[in-house]
């Protein structure tokens, strides 16, 4: 009788064992389809008019671009007038052929 409480016990906890580790793997699947969608919605993002768009804007949707270099854009553009090309970013300060290259497919002159 003292097996059969001692293998009852072990096949409860076994039982339990099993429990958790199918909502883990369930968990992890969850998160992994929500990542791809989050990935997915934010690769597919909306273009930025360098032009027109505020500070705000700029250091929301630009990778890299905080407020400060926005403002520094938004000065640049009130200074000099509009950018004509993609590449004119690079004459606002702290502004490079890195940061750019990260940001092209997402700037947008018009």
């Amino acid at each position: 009788m003292v097996s059969n409480t001692i293998y009852s016990n072990s096949s409860s906890s076994l039982a339990a064992s099993h429990g958790s580790l199918a909502r883990h793997v369930f968990g992890i699947f969850l998160t992994a389809v929500l990542t791809f969608f989050v990935v997915d919605s934010v690769g597919a993002a909306e273009t930025v008019n360098i032009n027109t768009a505020d500070i705000s804007t700029l250091a929301a949707e630009l990778v890299g671009v905080g407020p400060q270099l926005a403002r520094r854009i938004v000065e640049f553009r009130e200074r000099y007038g509009d950018f004509e090309t993609v590449e004119a970013l690079k004459d606002v300060q702290g502004i490079g052929e890195a940061l750019l290259a990260r940001n092209v497919d997402k700037i947008a002159l018009q």
